[in-house]
């Protein structure tokens, strides 16, 4: 969805330089990730003790890869578009 705001400038190069993104877009998508994960993990701690593990108590987690452990993404929702198509030119009066 296209959406033109007015973002402030020196907040969105603090955020580029933060997250090392090259294109604004990519900023303002993963800040919008963050916000998402944000709420879910609001909602995680809400249940307070409410969960039950049911897994495997025999793996040493002490041992386990930095890759092993990490917390997978799930995929975007979306399809990003491999090409755009070229805007036409405005007309002026």
């Amino acid at each position: 969805m296209r959406t033109n705001i007015v973002i402030d400038d020196k907040l969105m190069a603090a955020a580029m330089a933060a997250g090392g993104f090259s294109t604004k877009k990519e900023a303002v998508e993963e800040g919008l990730r963050l916000l998402a994960r944000r709420k879910a993990y609001q909602q995680l701690l809400a249940l307070g003790g409410q969960l039950q593990w049911a897994g495997d108590d025999s793996v040493d987690w002490t041992a386990a890869s930095a890759d092993a452990l990490a917390v997978q993404e799930p995929p975007a929702g979306y399809a990003a578009s491999a090409a755009k198509k070229p805007r036409p030119a405005r007309r002026t009066r």
